[in-house]
């Protein structure tokens, strides 16, 4: 499925006019990543890096896990990310940092701020879903602060995703392409 969702999210990003000096990705935690087998978010960094013309490299590392985020709302998971991101070593250039789902922006914007703190000089944001509900009230920018002015999202057409960790659909998710 990497394949297929980064083809489409290289395809939404190609109109930004966003130039990436590199791809890198939201790391999953070492037990998310032990019960699933595999990491999402670099799966599709890793194929959507050549459609974007950048090198894909691993330069975050959790340092912290704050559990599940699903219940949680905006503010609360913004706190809840705080300092769970830190650069995996020296990072330059612009990034555009891939993941698999945008929900609040709290996790994106906690890599983001982590990978300006390694040195990026901006962040750019592409994933292949995001989820929106009815009851969403107009606010401040899903985006948060560190990421770029003009992160890409590919956008969705809410239907339902199936959620493969857990082999049910998930109505919460809009998915790309269904």
């Amino acid at each position: 499925m990497a394949e297929a969702l980064a083809e489409a999210m290289v395809r939404a990003w190609s109109g930004s006019g966003w130039p990436a000096d590199v791809v890198t990705w939201v790391p999953l935690s070492r037990e998310r990543l032990a019960v699933r087998g595999y990491d999402q978010a670099r799966a599709l960094a890793r194929a959507s890096a050549p459609g974007v013309g950048a090198p894909a490299r691993a330069l975050l590392r959790r340092v912290g896990d704050p559990g599940p985020q699903a219940r949680r709302g905006g503010a609360a998971r913004r706190e809840a990310m705080q300092g769970v991101f830190a650069p995996a070593g020296p990072v330059s250039g612009r990034v555009l940092l891939v993941d698999d789902v945008l929900t609040t922006g709290a996790t994106a914007g906690a890599c983001a701020d982590a990978l300006l703190r390694g040195g990026a000089t901006a962040v750019g944001l592409l994933t292949a879903a995001r989820a929106v509900s009815s009851a969403r009230r107009p606010g401040p920018p899903i985006l948060g602060i560190g990421l770029a002015s003009g992160s890409v999202v590919a956008p969705g057409n809410g239907s339902p995703a199936v959620d493969a960790s857990r082999g049910r659909s998930d109505p919460r998710k809009p998915t790309l392409g269904r």
